[in-house]
């Protein structure tokens, strides 16, 4: 058994594991196991992987629903699936459509909910409220083209706290009222914020600070690190550009109580 799973959760808390990258477990005091955008490939050649062992061996943790944000590689893996699915075979998920008809086609039959922004999804006692990470049509006047596959984020209800997951958003999130609107309705207290220094298809440091102050967050987490050797950055630096925000910085693959 995974320790995650043996996490004590108060009522008003909720538990939260950081697996790098964008993978993360979720536990409310009922005992409900979310996992989002499992990642745990096994072949992981030194030149491309930080980390020579997998943060998880999928058998180790009981889950309840897998919750995916895009159809690319690293959020939607299907080897990582296909090994969750084999050892707790009631596992249900829910993602964008592209996500679920890749599951689909891969031979897992699984309960799975397709869902697209402004959709509710419930996961036994969470709730995922969805919305955009990239806009469908892109944002022309910033001459970002559409995105390939539909790009979503999650604002998770859970336990009395409400917690953001990013995914991968357009770069120039921040400047566009009419995709943080959605996100700040909901009314989330963490958010765990995809971004990078330098690369581009995501928000910069000071673009993910800023995001987090339209959003209202008490608390930001960084994501989308520690996993890829050409896709690493410092959390510390991304930290130290926040504007009077609280960073939580939590440890490769290790676990907090989140209690708002």
């Amino acid at each position: 058994m995974h320790p995650f799973e043996d996490l004590v959760v108060p009522e008003g808390s909720i538990g939260i594991h950081w697996f790098g990258q964008s993978t993360l477990g979720l536990k409310d005091s009922t005992g409900t196991l979310v996992q989002i955008d499992p990642y745990y490939p096994r072949e992981r050649p030194a030149e491309r992987f930080i980390h020579a062992r997998p943060p998880l061996n999928e058998a180790a943790l009981r889950t309840d629903y897998v919750l995916l944000t895009h159809d690319h590689g690293d959020h939607t893996c299907i080897e990582s699936i296909e090994r969750i699915v084999a050892a707790y075979p009631d596992v249900k998920f829910i993602g964008p459509e592209e996500s679920i008809k890749h599951i689909q086609d891969s031979g897992i039959d699984n309960d799975a909910q397709t869902v697209s922004a402004g959709d509710a999804a419930p996961m036994g006692s969470m709730t995922a409220h969805t919305v955009f990470a990239k806009p469908p049509a892109g944002l022309p006047d910033d001459n970002i083209d559409p995105p390939d596959v539909t790009h979503l984020g999650y604002v998770v209800e859970a336990g009395g706290v409400r917690i953001y997951i990013s995914g991968d958003p357009v770069n120039t999130f921040g400047d566009h009222e009419e995709l943080l609107a959605p996100v700040r309705d909901l009314k989330p207290e963490i958010g765990f914020l995809t971004n990078h220094p330098s690369e581009g298809e995501f928000p910069f440091f000071d673009g993910s600070a800023k995001i987090a102050s339209a959003l209202n967050l008490k608390t930001a987490v960084p994501t989308h690190y520690s996993c890829f050797v050409t896709r690493d950055y410092d959390p510390h630096e991304w930290a130290a550009g926040l504007q009077g925000l609280k960073p939580l910085i939590i440890a490769y693959n290790q676990s907090v109580v989140y209690s708002g």
